[in-house]
């Protein structure tokens, strides 16, 4: 099984999205993994000075220390488990390793007040 320090070490191998990484992301995650990848190549994946922020179809997701608290982290993952993660989550760890992270200069705090 492939875990996720083995595809984000194909990514920074790599320094893109190959076709290779692809196929580990999807083996080890099914369709969260697609979605993170379709994420990440729309850039909706953007950092700011507190917090990395995953821009989906309904609202934003907040991802920090590598967790999200969405609904599936909340009710369908196991938290003890490291590899179990929602797609926002490996969003933001494709996005960092290939350096596609969106990044504003700004606290998302203040950009939330005028959403």
């Amino acid at each position: 099984m492939t875990t996720v320090d083995d595809w984000v070490s194909l990514l920074e191998s790599a320094g893109e999205l190959t076709p290779e990484a692809v196929t580990a992301i999807v083996d080890a995650h099914d369709q969260r993994g697609t979605r993170a990848i379709e994420a990440v190549g729309e850039s909706r994946v953007k950092g700011y000075r507190d917090f990395t922020v995953v821009v989906g179809y309904e609202d934003e997701y907040i991802v920090e220390d590598g967790g999200c608290h969405c609904a599936d982290s909340e009710y369908n993952l196991d938290p003890e488990d490291p590899e179990d993660l929602c797609w926002h989550a490996i969003a933001v760890r494709i996005a960092e390793a290939v350096d596609a992270v969106d990044d504003h200069d700004m606290w998302y705090s203040d950009v939330r007040d005028f959403l």
